[in-house]
C-alpha cells in the first residue's frame, strides 16, 4: 500500500466504533489497529504493532483458527472472547475477513474487527435472572397465569389459574393441553366470542388486550393477555386471569397507586428531590398529629433524633440501588413524639436523577411498650411481680460492692413453704399460684424499703435484708414465722401455711450471692430434718453432714452394679411346731468405705431420692429367683417382700409383677407383698384397685408395722388382706406391759375375727413367745429364731427346722422348744 492509501485507511478505521486490527496474512502479526481496539483491549497501538494476533486469542476455539488457515482464509464469524491487556476476557463478536486493497500487490492482508458484547452479556444474564423471578412469580402470584406457544400450545400455568378456572386434579396430570382449552372453553357463556376472540389474538400476535369473561355458575374473570416477545419478536402469549366476581376494578393504573396509598394502614410521605414534603396518605398524617407537614422538610419531622450525615448515608444506600433504614422519634406537635420505623426509598428518572423519595413509617410504640415488658419480665416473676434471682443477683452485686468500702452486713433468708405440695396436689395449681400470691405479700408486708424479697420458683422465696446482723436477721425470721401462722382465706376456704428459713450472714458465709444462697438453702434444709416450721442460721458443720449423705447416697447407688447389696431372709415361725412357715426378705448393704450400713439409714435415704423403685424392683425379683429354687428342692415356702409407696404407685407395678411370675415360673400362693397402712389410705380407690389386681393373681397381700398407722381400719374389711403383722414396738413390752398387752391381744383377736393371719415381727425372748402363743398368736418372726440370713444359709436352716405347709397348719403340734436363741437387737434387722 502507498503511504496516502494506508494513511486514508487508518483514518477510516479509526473513525470506527468497531474494534479492528490489520494483519499480515504471512506472520499472522499485527500491522494495524484502530483507536476502537485500544480502548477494547487496554493495550496501545504501539505494543500492539507487531504483536502476534494470537495474543488476543482466549478460547481454545480461536487458538484453532489461527492454527488452521483454512479457517481464516475463507473467513470466520464467531461469538467468543478477547484477552484484554489486565487479562480480563470480556465476550465480543468476532469477525475475520481476507482483504485485498485496491493498490495491488503481493501481500495478503486480514481484517480482524471485534464487536464489544459486554452489555449484551450483562443484559443477557439480567434477562435471565429477570426470567427466573418471573418463574417464581408465576407460581406465587395472586392471580391465574396461562403461557401459551406462538401455536396455542401450553407451555406454563400456574395453581391460581387451576384453582379458578375449577380444573380437575386429573387434567393437571395428564397435561393434555387440548383438554385443558378444551374444559377452560367450556366453561365460559359465550364460548362461540371467547373462540373468536382467541382467533383474532392469534392472527394478531402482537396484540394486547382485556377481557371480562362470563363463566358457568355466575363467575366472572377478567382475562388480560400481552404478547411474548424475544428480541422484539413474538414467541408465544401470556393470559392473566383475575376473578372479579366479588370485587370489580374500578381504577387502573395511577389511581390504583392512590388507593394503595390512601389506605395504607403504614404512614407514607412523599418528597421531592430537595426532600421537601409534597405529599403523606392519611395515616402519615394522623401519626404527625393531623398537622400540614406540606414543603417541610423531612429532616424537621424528626428534630434532634436525626444522625449525623443522615443525608449522606441515605444517598449512599440510594446510589447501591437500596434504602435508608432506622429508628428515629417522629415530632408530633405540642411536644409529643413518638418512635418510628423509617424506611427511606429513592426513585429515578430515565437519566438515574433522584427525583422523588418516598417514606414508609411504622409507629414503634406498641413495640418498645412490649419490649418495655419482656424486660420487665426478663427481672421479675412472672406470677407474684417479685423480683427474680436476676434481679436479686443485680441489686446483691450492688450492695457487695459498697461493702468493699462500707464493710456493710448483710443477711440472705432462703424460705420454703412446707408441704406446699399437699395445695397443689388437692386443689390444683391455678389455687396454688393464687396462695403463692397471697405468701408474697404477706411476706413483703414484714420488710423494710431497703430489703428485697426474690422468688426463685415453685415455693421457694430469698430474701435480702439490708445492713442485717444476726440479731436483726433472727427477730425477721420469728417475726415472719409469726406472720405464716395466721391463717389464710381464699374462695371462703381457710387454710394455714408453714414455712422453715435457713439463714446465711455476708460476709461470714459466704462473698457471692451464689454462695449465700447455697449456705442459707443448707441450713433450711436442716430445718426440715428437725421437723420443719422454724428458722436456722448457717454452720460450716452443715455441709460437712451434707457431704457424707452425698457420698453415701452415691455410693448406694453403685452398689447394686458392683455386688454389694444382697437380699437376705429371716424366717417366719410356728409357734405350736416351731417350723418355718415363711420367709421376710430384707435388703443388706455391704460398702468397702462405710461397712455394713444399716436399712435404717439407706432405706428413708432411697424413698426421697426414688431410687427405692429400682432397688425394691431388684429386691422382687431376687426372692423370686430365691423362692423358685426352694420350690425345686421340695421346700415350698411363701415369701414376703416389703413394697414401698413409691414403687407401688407405678402404673406398671402389677403388669411387672405378673411378669416376673411367669417369667421365673413361681406359683402366685407362694409370693407376699408387705405394705403399710399409709398405702392403703391414700388414694384409696386406687390402691384398692391395684391390692384387688394383685390378689387376682393369686398373690398374698400382708399389712407390716399394724397398729402404728392410721386409725381407720375400714379397709381390713373391704380389702383382700391374707395376714397382718404386729409391729415389733408392741411386741417389745411383753409380757410384763399390760398395755402393749393388751393391744397385741386386741390385734390377735381382730385377725381372728376376719379369717386373717397374725404374725408377731421383734420377738427376741422366750417370754415374749410364750406370751403370744398364750395369747393365741400362731406365727412369730425375731432374732429368737434366727437374725435375717443369706439365701443359702436360709436354705439349711429350713432343712434343719423343717418347713410347714399351709395345709398342715390346723394339725401343727408344740414337739418342743429347742428353738436357736440369739441375741442381738430386735426385728428386721
Amino acid at each position: 500500500m502507498t503511504q496516502s492509501f494506508e494513511a486514508l485507511w487508518h483514518q477510516t478505521l479509526d473513525a470506527l466504533l468497531e474494534a479492528v486490527w490489520l494483519i499480515d496474512e504471512e506472520t499472522l502479526c499485527i500491522r494495524f489497529a484502530n483507536r476502537a481496539a485500544e480502548k477494547l483491549t487496554a493495550y496501545d497501538r504501539a505494543t500492539m504493532q507487531g504483536m502476534p494476533v494470537q495474543a488476543l486469542a482466549a478460547t481454545p476455539q480461536d487458538l484453532c483458527l489461527w492454527e488452521d488457515a483454512n479457517q481464516w482464509r475463507s473467513g470466520s464469524q464467531t461469538l467468543t472472547q478477547v484477552l484484554c491487556r489486565d487479562g480480563v476476557l470480556r465476550p465480543v463478536e468476532q469477525r475475520v475477513e481476507r482483504i485485498a486493497f485496491p493498490s495491488g500487490g503481493s501481500a495478503g492482508w486480514l481484517m480482524l474487527s471485534m464487536l464489544d458484547r459486554s452489555e449484551q452479556a450483562r443484559n443477557e444474564n439480567e434477562l435471565e435472572a429477570l426470567l427466573s423471578d418471573l418463574r417464581a412469580t408465576l407460581d406465587s402470584t395472586a392471580d391465574g397465569m396461562l403461557v401459551c406457544s406462538q401455536d396455542g400450545g401450553i407451555r406454563a400455568f400456574n395453581h391460581r389459574l387451576a384453582a379458578i378456572w375449577g380444573l380437575p386434579a386429573d387434567m393437571l396430570v395428564e397435561r393434555n393441553d387440548a383438554s385443558i382449552l378444551d374444559f377452560m372453553a367450556g366453561k365460559v357463556l359465550d364460548r362461540e366470542g371467547y373462540a373468536q376472540r382467541l382467533e383474532a389474538l392469534h392472527r394478531q400476535p402482537l396484540l394486547e388486550s382485556t377481557d371480562v369473561l362470563a363463566l358457568a355458575g355466575g363467575q366472572i374473570i377478567e382475562r388480560r393477555s400481552v404478547p411474548q416477545l424475544k428480541r422484539g419478536a413474538p414467541i408465544g402469549r401470556i393470559h392473566t386471569f383475575r376473578d372479579i366476581t366479588r370485587e370489580v376494578e374500578v381504577q387502573a393504573g395511577l389511581q390504583l397507586a392512590a388507593r394503595v396509598f390512601d389506605c395504607s394502614l403504614d404512614a407514607i410521605f412523599i418528597a421531592d428531590a430537595e426532600h421537601r414534603l409534597v405529599r403523606a396518605n392519611p395515616a402519615c398524617r394522623r401519626l404527625m398529629g393531623e398537622r400540614n407537614c406540606a414543603g417541610r422538610n423531612v429532616r424537621d419531622l424528626f428534630g434532634n433524633s436525626v444522625p449525623a450525615g443522615w443525608y449522606a448515608a441515605a444517598a449512599q444506600e440510594w446510589s447501591t440501588g437500596g434504602f435508608w433504614q432506622g429508628n428515629l422519634w417522629l415530632e408530633q406537635g405540642s411536644g409529643q413524639r413518638c418512635p418510628v420505623r423509617l424506611s427511606w426509598v429513592a426513585l429515578r428518572d430515565a437519566h438515574n436523577i433522584v427525583f422523588q423519595t418516598i417514606g414508609f413509617m411504622r409507629d414503634l410504640t406498641q413495640q418498645q411498650q412490649a419490649q418495655q415488658r419482656i424486660e420487665e419480665l426478663a427481672f421479675s416473676d412472672a406470677l407474684t411481680g417479685l423480683p427474680n434471682r436476676l434481679s436479686l443477683a443485680a441489686h446483691v452485686g450492688e450492695a457487695i460492692e459498697r461493702a468493699a468500702d462500707t464493710h456493710e452486713v448483710f443477711a440472705i433468708l432462703f424460705i420454703d413453704l412446707d408441704h406446699f405440695k399437699i395445695i397443689n396436689d388437692s386443689l390444683g395449681h391455678q389455687f396454688g399460684d393464687r396462695v403463692l400470691k397471697l405468701v408474697a405479700e404477706r411476706l413483703q408486708a414484714c420488710l423494710r424499703s431497703a430489703d428485697m424479697l426474690s422468688r426463685l420458683g415453685g415455693d421457694e422465696f430469698v430474701l435480702y435484708l439490708q445492713g442485717c446482723d444476726e440479731a436483726l436477721a433472727a427477730s425477721v425470721s420469728q417475726r415472719i414465722l409469726r406472720e405464716m401462722l395466721h391463717p389464710f382465706l381464699l374462695d371462703g376456704l381457710g387454710f394455714s401455711v408453714q414455712c422453715s428459713i435457713g439463714v446465711a450472714q455476708y460476709p461470714s458465709h459466704g462473698h457471692t450471692l451464689d454462695e449465700l444462697i447455697m449456705q442459707a438453702d443448707t441450713a433450711m434444709y436442716r430445718v426440715k430434718e428437725r421437723g420443719r416450721g422454724h428458722y436456722s442460721f448457717y454452720q460450716p458443720q452443715m455441709n460437712s453432714g451434707l457431704l457424707s449423705r452425698m457420698k453415701l447416697e452415691h455410693a448406694m447407688r453403685q452398689a447394686l452394679e458392683h455386688g454389694r447389696m444382697a437380699v437376705y431372709f429371716q424366717p417366719q415361725v410356728h409357734i405350736g411346731s416351731n417350723r418355718i412357715m415363711g420367709a421376710e426378705a430384707l435388703l443388706r448393704w455391704t460398702d468397702p468405705e462405710f461397712g455394713v450400713v444399716s436399712p435404717a439409714v439407706f432405706i428413708p435415704m432411697a424413698e426421697e431420692s426414688g431410687y427405692i423403685v429400682t432397688l425394691g424392683a431388684w429386691v422382687l425379683e431376687q426372692s423370686i429367683r430365691e423362692a423358685v429354687h426352694w420350690s425345686t428342692q421340695g421346700l415350698p415356702l411363701k415369701v414376703s417382700v416389703n413394697v414401698s409407696a413409691l414403687e407401688f404407685r407405678q402404673t406398671d407395678f402389677v403388669e411387672r409383677l405378673q411378669q416376673l411370675l411367669l417369667r421365673h415360673g413361681l406359683p402366685s400362693h407362694l409370693l407376699e407383698l408387705e405394705l403399710t397402712e399409709s398405702i392403703l389410705l391414700q388414694d384409696a380407690q386406687e390402691m384398692a384397685a391395684r391390692v384387688r389386681s394383685i390378689a387376682e393373681l393369686g398373690v398374698g397381700l400382708v399389712i407390716d408395722d399394724f397398729g402404728t398407722g392410721y386409725s381407720s381400719l375400714g379397709y381390713l374389711k373391704k380389702l383382700p388382706i391374707a395376714k397382718i403383722k404386729i409391729d415389733q414396738s408392741f411386741v417389745r413390752g411383753l409380757p410384763h406391759d399390760q398395755g402393749d398387752r393388751a393391744i397385741v391381744s386386741a390385734i390377735i383377736s381382730l385377725g381372728k375375727a376376719l379369717g386373717t393371719e397374725v404374725v408377731a415381727e421383734g420377738v427376741e425372748t422366750s417370754e415374749q413367745r410364750d406370751c403370744l402363743r398364750d395369747l393365741h398368736c400362731h406365727f412369730f418372726q425375731g432374732f429368737l429364731c434366727s437374725p435375717g440370713l443369706p439365701a443359702e444359709a436360709f436354705g439349711a436352716r429350713m432343712r434343719e427346722q423343717g418347713v410347714l405347709v399351709e395345709d398342715d397348719w390346723p394339725n401343727a403340734t408344740v414337739p418342743g422348744l429347742g428353738l436357736g436363741i440369739q441375741s442381738g437387737s430386735s426385728g428386721r434387722q
